[in-house]
């Protein structure tokens, strides 16, 4: 489990347009169509990182308590399926079911959104107010498998208050760290 620290996209960078499959309706959605009245988290994430597990129950339980208030996730897999099968929108499925994941989960088989944000690990963090504005990139909280913290979401908590309070955001933002997407070849 190689960790790989996220890129830092440049803050105020707009939100690159993308229309994915989402695997539970076998739908084309669209970020224009998913993003929040007041501000979109993206996630590029998948089924198999271990990273991803450990905050999956968090993030789960922090979209039940911000959508209400008018913040969207999406969750966006970009990983190599030929070589990790793992990651294939039929694990996907399972992975949405086993972890009560109730926000969109989409399929990146291109890699171009990826790209597109510089995502570099999973989880990787991005977000936008409600002009599609890069807000924030960075990690969720401190805590990593092996490092004992407990996982608070105490980052994109912060994010998300500030914004909702129309407070500025933190200057200092940490990058996430996680394992590496599964570029093709």
């Amino acid at each position: 489990m190689a960790a790989t620290h996220s890129n830092m996209l440049d803050l105020g960078t707009k939100a690159s347009y993308f229309e994915l499959e989402n695997p539970l309706n076998e739908r084309l959605e669209s970020l224009q169509e998913l993003k929040g009245e007041k501000g979109t988290l993206i996630v590029f994430m998948c089924n198999h990182c271990p990273f991803v597990h450990h905050v999956i129950d968090k993030l789960v339980e922090l979209h039940e308590d911000y959508r209400e208030k008018g913040i969207q996730f999406i969750g966006i897999n970009s990983n190599d399926i030929e070589r990790y099968p793992a990651d294939a929108p039929d694990k996907m499925l399972d992975f949405i079911k086993e972890k009560n994941i109730s926000f969109p989960y989409l399929y990146d088989e291109s890699q171009a959104i990826a790209k597109a944000y510089r995502a570099a690990c999973t989880p990787d963090f991005y977000f936008f107010d409600e002009k599609l504005d890069l807000i924030y990139r960075g990690q969720m909280d401190e805590s990593r498998p092996a490092n004992h913290k407990e996982v608070t979401g105490e980052d994109l908590i912060i994010a998300f208050e500030n914004l909702l309070a129309g407070q500025p955001q933190e200057e200092l933002q940490l990058p996430s760290i996680g394992c590496n997407i599964k570029w093709k070849d």
